[in-house]
């Protein structure tokens, strides 16, 4: 399945949550999106639909495909820990989601182009790998060009409202910022109930 490329504005409404962050569409048309609007309401779902829309709903947050999504689920499971959590750590470390974290990048998929780009660096070398995992004590920061400070100091501007999470540190002069380390499952906030998406793939 290719990345989903159409109005996000649609898919939180099929959802009922803001994926990709704040939306006043949201709070306007509180229903799902189709041609019978508000009068359709909200059909009651399966346990198996619930399950299934948990982890689309993650999916989408993340802006990941269902082959990474499945290879990321394997690694939790075989990993020593609670899945659930092990998953979301997993898919909060992405490079491009701490780059959106940071304020460096306004939406997670700008952050994806941002360091699909070249224009981001890990620990001084440059990481053109979205998924790229980050770990404690890595620093991550803007490469030192005109365009890609420019582009970074949009960002942060827009985003200077919202708080950079506890585990990460930015210092916004210097267009970087650290992992001081992997962030709990109560900061990482996830929209979903992750608990649902293991027993859908233990099935």
């Amino acid at each position: 399945m290719a990345r989903y490329t159409g109005p996000k504005d649609k898919i939180s409404r099929r959802f009922g949550v803001p994926l990709f962050g704040t939306t006043k569409t949201l709070e306007t048309k509180n229903y799902a999106p189709g041609m019978h609007g508000p009068k359709g309401g909200r059909r009651k779902s399966s346990d198996y639909a619930i399950a299934l829309a948990e982890k689309q709903k993650l999916r989408f947050q993340y802006g990941v495909l269902e082959r990474q999504f499945r290879r990321y689920f394997g690694i939790a499971q075989k990993k020593r820990g609670v899945t659930g959590e092990l998953l979301l750590q997993m898919l909060e470390t992405r490079l491009d989601n701490v780059v959106f974290r940071l304020g460096l990048a306004n939406s997670r998929s700008a952050a994806r182009q941002f360091v699909g780009h070249g224009h981001i660096m890990v620990n001084g070398r440059k990481v053109d790998i979205p998924s790229f995992s980050v770990k404690a004590g890595d620093v991550v920061a803007v490469k030192e060009s005109a365009r890609s400070r420019s582009l970074s100091a949009r960002s942060l501007e827009l985003m200077q409202i919202t708080p950079v999470p506890d585990w990460l540190v930015l210092e916004k002069d210097n267009f970087r910022g650290s992992v001081s380390r992997i962030p709990t499952r109560d900061e990482i906030a996830p929209i979903v109930n992750e608990q649902l998406i293991v027993e859908l793939y233990s099935r």
